[in-house]
C-alpha cells in the first residue's frame, strides 16, 4: 500500500483538515492546526509531500522519525502541528486497514470513557455563573474559565478582585461537587500569578493552567511551593524533549500536550509514559475539531495517566461551526454523566461528512486571534 495523495481543507471556525489517501482505497483524516496559522501549517504539510508520497503509510514511526529527524530543522508549533495532522491520518488508515480502532493497536485500551470538561465564559460574574450552570445541568461534572484579561508585570489588585469574584460565582452556582480549573493563559507574570494563586486558594480548583508562560517555566517550581493547588501546563509545548525540564524538576502535576500540536498520537503517548513515570497525570488541551478531539480519545483510552479531556462544543469561537457539524454521526461524542465513550470504530472511530467539508474549504477564510493592549497600549498577552 502506498500514499497517493494528502489534501487539506480550510474550514470555520479555525481548524484545518487533513486527509491521506492510498491506492488501495484507504484513507485517513488529520487535523494539523495552529490556531491563527492555518496557511503557515498548510505550507508546512505540503512541504512534508516529498517524503509522504509512494510511501507504506503503515509504517507510522518510520515517517515519522523521517519527518522529525530527516529534514535537519525540527520542533516548534508549525513543524510538529504539521507531523501530528500526518501522524494522526496515518493511524487512522492503520487501524481501518486492520479494521481496529488505534487503542487496539496500542496495547488495548485501560478505560471505557474519559471524563470532559467545558469552557466557560461571561463578561459578569453572574454571566460566568449561569454558564456554569448550565454546563452542569447539561451533564458535565468539570468546566474551566479564564481568570484575567491581560495584565502587567505588576498590576492593580482589582483585577484579582474580579478574577475571585469570576470563580466565586462558578462555585456557588455548581457547588462543592463539581470540578472547577482556571486558565490564566500564560497572560499573568510572576509576581501577580503567586498573589492570584494564593487568592483562588479558597475554592479547591482542580488545577491552574499555564500560570506563567512556557518560556518562564523555570518559575512553576517557585509557584508550585506555593500553592496546594495542582499546576498544568503543556499546550504551547511540543514535544518530549520540551516536557523533560519541567517534569524532572518535579514543577508541574498536569501536563497539557496537544494532539494537533505537539507531534500527534505517536509523540503525546510518549510524553504521558514520561510525566507517569514523574506521578504526573495528564490532561490533553484540545479547544479544537472533531478530528482532534477523537486522536485525543484514542490515547485517553491507553494512557494509564489520562485524567479529563478538554473538549470545545460550544466553546465561545465556534460561532459558525461547531464540534459535531463535520460529522457524520454527531452522537459519537454524547457525554453523560461528565464523561464521553471512547469512540470503538476502525480508526480514529469517526465518519467525517467529507461533502460538507469540502463545500467548506476556503482557504482563504483566515481566523486571528484577538490582540488585547494593555492601557498604556503595550501589547498584552492574549
Amino acid at each position: 500500500m502506498k500514499i497517493t495523495d494528502l489534501e487539506l481543507f480550510t474550514v470555520r471556525p479555525r481548524w484545518l483538515f487533513l486527509k491521506v489517501s492510498t491506492d488501495e482505497g484507504y484513507f485517513g483524516w488529520g487535523e494539523p492546526i495552529v490556531e491563527g496559522q492555518a496557511g503557515t501549517v498548510r505550507g508546512a504539510v505540503e512541504d512534508m509531500s516529498d517524503y509522504l508520497l509512494g510511501r507504506d503509510p503503515l509504517q507510522i514511526e518510520d515517517i515519522w522519525q523521517t519527518l522529525f529527524r530527516g529534514r535537519f530543522y525540527r520542533g516548534g508549533p508549525v513543524m510538529m502541528s504539521a507531523i501530528a495532522g500526518v501522524n494522526q491520518a496515518l493511524w487512522d488508515i492503520k487501524g481501518k486497514f486492520h479494521g481496529v480502532p488505534i487503542y487496539e493497536l496500542l496495547g488495548g485500551k485501560v478505560r471505557d470513557r474519559v471524563q470532559i470538561y467545558a469552557g466557560v465564559h461571561g463578561e459578569s460574574p453572574e454571566e460566568v455563573g449561569q454558564h456554569a450552570l448550565r454546563c452542569k445541568r447539561d451533564g458535565l461534572r468539570a468546566i474551566k474559565m479564564g481568570a484575567v484579561p491581560g495584565v502587567h508585570y505588576v498590576d492593580e489588585f482589582g483585577h484579582i478582585d474580579d478574577a475571585v469574584a469570576r470563580v466565586a460565582a462558578a462555585r456557588e452556582a455548581v457547588g462543592d461537587d463539581f470540578s472547577i480549573a482556571v486558565d490564566f493563559h500564560g497572560r499573568v507574570h510572576k509576581p501577580m500569578a503567586k498573589m492570584l494563586i494564593q487568592e483562588l486558594e479558597p475554592f479547591h480548583l482542580m488545577f491552574v493552567e499555564e500560570p506563567v508562560l512556557p518560556m518562564h517555566n523555570e518559575a512553576l517550581l517557585d509557584l508550585k511551593r506555593a500553592t496546594s493547588i495542582p499546576i498544568a501546563t503543556g499546550e504551547r509545548m511540543y514535544s518530549r524533549w520540551d516536557f523533560k525540564t519541567i517534569l524532572s524538576a518535579g514543577s508541574v502535576d498536569i501536563i497539557q500536550p496537544d494532539v494537533s500540536h505537539a507531534g500527534g498520537i505517536s509523540e503525546v503517548l510518549r510524553i504521558a509514559a514520561m510525566a507517569e513515570a514523574y506521578d504526573v497525570a495528564l490532561a490533553p488541551h484540545c479547544p479544537l475539531g472533531p478530528i482532534a478531539l477523537a486522536s485525543c480519545l484514542q490515547v485517553d483510552a491507553v494512557a494509564y495517566n489520562a485524567l479529563i479531556q478538554e473538549q470545545s462544543l460550544g466553546i465561545h469561537y465556534n460561532r459558525d461551526v461547531d464540534l459535531l457539524d463535520y460529522l457524520a454521526d454527531k452522537s459519537i461524542f454524547d457525554y453523560r454523566d461528565g464523561s464521553v465513550d471512547v469512540p470503538s470504530g476502525p480508526g480514529l472511530g469517526i465518519d467525517i461528512d467529507e461533502e460538507k467539508v469540502r463545500a467548506a474549504n476556503d482557504h482563504d477564510y483566515r481566523w486571528r486571534n484577538p490582540l488585547l493592549r494593555r492601557e498604556d497600549g503595550s501589547v498584552a498577552e492574549w
